[in-house]
């Protein structure tokens, strides 16, 4: 057995369950091949410069991509990537660097895009090293050029801790790393004079593909053909030039297009035919581009480089003041790329295009005004969805997954300008993804801002607390309970009942776990007067945490057995899924540990299936383990086995350790497999379980079929008429909620609610919110 760890991982929020490890491995996923994105337009050309990529990739642990920006090398990257990923046993990922802004979150966002959780004590670098280290995957680090230095140093990290894992890097600089081997990529080829087979011209055959996509009827033909190939050449064969240029085709003429790009560059050169370095080329389609849109689509192309990462319709509304229209049309231009993110339709511009974007606002005098308007509008959104998140946790989380870059880059903003008042409200907000999501990233924001020490007493109160809730989540209680006494303090200075009572008993559950009993009983004491003034749900389930948590420790399974009982009715009343997750969990492992398993198994179940709802891997692991002890004590050894594994590489991926207190029972489970299967199974069966599918496994243990029902009830329509956004909003409509009350839950505007409900009744044929009412309830029967 693997060496335990004390109980602090689990005292504040990561209740009991058992997770064993035999001969650690770390997990091999054979369902889940990768993260790489299907191509939403086809692949052109490049024959040569796959070729030689995959060569190089088979002699070379690195391999980078080196052009200026616009030639396409994330394009090649994924392609090649895609190709090669069979070769790979734990496929291909992509880590998109371009909405990294922080070279100190390099290792976040590659952790992040292997699926990996910062919800523990680990620190990102260490998780990656270790995770990896036995893996055969192929690693895409695409925009490496802002963060040459970190991305260096992790591509160094990486190949000397995991033999088996190859990276290919897009760079328009090469990394400069040990045994990098560089694959400078040129523009498409470009037709040469009087060629008679243009359509098999890979410059030439992008700007038809691209043309006809957009125009819908553009052919090459013998009129047009040499015009094309002279927009071609005029373009130098860059990519990302060529389909603006194609784009085009909606409104003009392949000899509009050619007459106008000649005039532009004929100014840039003064009429001659000097040649123009290539990212001038680019740089002035995009100006041509640019100069062809409405003033309106150009004041929000421009302000929109003030987001980091991927930006909603609600975010341009609230910080570009401009509208659905606007941001449609730069879509249609090529100019703005449309995505979906779990059904959520979202928006982000191109490394190039930012670029340019930012130009023109700087041009425009408005970088002040915007990043002024941004970081106001991140830091009320987030003040008003913050502390009511954990009523409404599964999709306030899903909400700032897509939003935490732009929030990143809001909390470096308010760092590099001092402005830790802001910065101190900012993150504070943020504590349950930084729990949930987070852990060592929340700490070092946290540690940055309260290192200040300016700001309004109570933000800094409840960084505080927060700071110190993580901290007993990575089992230091040592860093936990300074900062919690400093928050009980303000909160007695503030008169803050609440405040008092969820710090005190966060110190005593702190307190105990250090082997302090004397002072873990006068905080619980201080708890228990504070909470009578507090009357406060939160401050309410936080006595009772402390008395069950304290109680497993000291025992006391009554006591455990009474406040778990009553924390999860009322956890589950006010629809508080982390509390009533960690509730049940508590609860049951108390009437495990009295001799009632048929009783605990229920409430197992409940936790799993909250768990899962939001994505809580500390517990998933927990509760897998848990559910591998019912399977080895009913004889399903195999699965008890497979469970085990499952938990383990769940727990690992979390950089979690184990609970020492349910380490005996971790043995009862494994000695009761062993028992039936033998050594050699045993072992075969845990690794089954390593490899296998998150997903998969929860099923396994919950006793599902292979597929899961999605519902309406859950906001998703399944007949695919309306988007996530749309069938949230619909829920509500049925429900009976108003426009202003939606808004609120959906952490959107009045106004944009208002344009879900049109485009709503115009796609189902309906006039009347009541009509979408009965097709939801309808549906919802089916």
């Amino acid at each position: 057995m693997e060496s335990v760890e004390s109980p602090n991982s689990w005292a504040a929020g990561a209740s009991p369950g058992w997770v064993v490890t035999c001969r650690i491995t770390m997990a091999k996923p054979v369902r889940r091949l990768g993260n790489l994105p299907a191509e939403a337009t086809s692949f052109i050309g490049r024959r040569r410069e796959l070729a030689e990529l995959r060569r190089k990739l088979g002699a070379a642990r690195v391999v980078s991509l080196v052009g200026p920006g616009g030639v396409g090398k994330t394009r090649l990257a994924l392609r090649a990537a895609s190709d090669l990923a069979r070769g790979f046993r734990g496929g291909a990922w992509l880590v998109e660097l371009a909405e990294v802004r922080d070279p100190s979150l390099v290792g976040n966002a590659v952790m992040a895009s292997l699926d990996l959780r910062d919800q523990a004590a680990t620190e990102p670098r260490a998780l990656l090293r270790t995770y990896l280290a036995d893996k055969e995957l192929l690693l895409v680090l695409d925009n490496c050029e802002h963060l040459l230095e970190a991305a260096a140093e992790i591509v160094n990290e990486v190949v000397r801790a995991a033999p088996g894992v190859r990276v290919i890097a897009t760079t328009r600089e090469p990394l400069a790393v040990a045994g990098e081997h560089v694959l400078p990529i040129p523009p498409l080829e470009l037709p040469a004079v009087g060629d008679g087979a243009l359509r098999q011209n890979e410059a030439v055959a992008l700007f038809v593909e691209r043309a006809a996509a957009a125009a819908g009827t553009f052919e090459l033909t013998s009129a047009n053909q040499a015009v094309v190939a002279d927009v071609c050449r005029r373009l130098d064969g860059l990519p990302l030039a060529i389909e603006l240029a194609a784009v085009r085709t909606r409104v003009l003429s392949a000899e509009q297009i050619l007459e106008r790009l000649s005039d532009r560059f004929s100014l840039l050169v003064g009429g001659g035919r000097a040649a123009i370095p290539r990212h001038q080329t680019l740089e002035t389609t995009i100006e041509w581009s640019h100069d062809l849109l409405s003033a309106g689509e150009r004041t929000l192309l421009r302000r929109l480089c003030v987001f980091a990462g991927r930006f909603t319709l609600e975010d341009v509304e609230g910080i570009c003041e401009s509208d659905l229209d606007h941001l449609l049309s730069l879509v249609e231009k090529s100019l703005v790329i449309k995505e979906e993110v779990r059904g959520v339709a979202c928006y982000r511009l191109h490394e190039t295009m930012r670029e340019y974007a930012a130009l023109k606002l700087r041009e425009a005098g408005e970088v002040e005004t915007l990043a002024e308007r941004c970081t106001d509008y991140y830091v009320q959104l987030c003040a008003l969805t913050g502390a009511p998140a954990r009523y409404r946790l599964a999709e306030w989380l899903e909400w700032m997954e897509l939003e935490i870059d732009n929030v990143r880059a809001i909390l470096r903003h308010c760092l590099d300008r001092g402005d830790f008042s802001r910065g101190t409200d900012l993150v504070a907000s943020l504590g349950w993804f930084w729990i949930t999501r987070a852990t060592t990233e929340g700490v070092g924001w946290l540690d940055q801002m309260l290192a200040a020490g300016r700001g309004e007493k109570e933000s800094l109160a409840w960084a505080c607390f927060l700071r110190g809730f993580l901290a007993i989540l990575q089992a230091d209680t040592t860093a936990a309970l300074p900062l919690l006494e400093r928050a009980a303090e303000a909160a007695r200075e503030l008169d803050h009942a609440s405040l008092l009572t969820q710090a005190t008993s966060m110190a005593s559950i702190a307190a105990m776990t250090a082997g302090d009993r004397a002072a873990s009983d006068a905080f619980y004491e201080e708890a228990l007067t504070a909470v009578a003034a507090a009357n406060d749900l939160a401050a309410t389930t936080s006595v009772l945490q402390a008395r069950a948590l304290n109680g497993m420790f000291t025992g006391e399974l009554d006591a455990v057995r009474d406040a778990t009982s009553e924390g999860v009715s009322l956890s589950r009343e006010a629809g508080d899924l982390y509390v009533l997750e960690i509730m049940l969990m508590e609860q049951a492992f108390a009437t495990l540990i009295m001799g009632d398993a048929g009783a605990a198994k229920p409430l197992y179940t409940e936790a799993l299936k909250i768990a899962r709802r939001i994505d809580d891997r500390l517990a998933q692991s927990y509760l897998l383990a848990a559910f591998g002890w019912f399977a080895a004590g009913d004889r399903q050894a195999r699965m008890g086995a497979q469970l085990l594994g499952a938990a383990e590489a769940t727990r690992l991926g979390a950089g979690a350790g184990i609970i020492a207190p349910l380490a005996p029972l971790l043995d009862q489970t494994e000695e009761a497999a062993l028992a039936v299967l033998g050594r050699a199974k045993f072992d075969a069966e845990l690794t089954v379980g390593k490899r296998m599918n998150r997903e998969a496994a929860i099923q396994l243990a919950l006793g599902e079929s292979g597929q899961i029902r999605a519902r309406a009830a859950s906001g998703e329509t399944g007949a695919g008429v309306l988007g996530k956004r749309e069938a949230d909003v619909a829920r509500l409509v049925a429900k009976g909620l108003t426009n202003k009350q939606i808004g609120t839950q959906l952490f959107i505007s009045e106004r944009t609610v208002d344009s879900h409900v049109r485009s709503i009744l115009n796609k189902l044929g309906f006039n009347s919110r009541a009509q979408i009412a009965g097709w939801f309830a309808s549906f919802v029967q089916r």
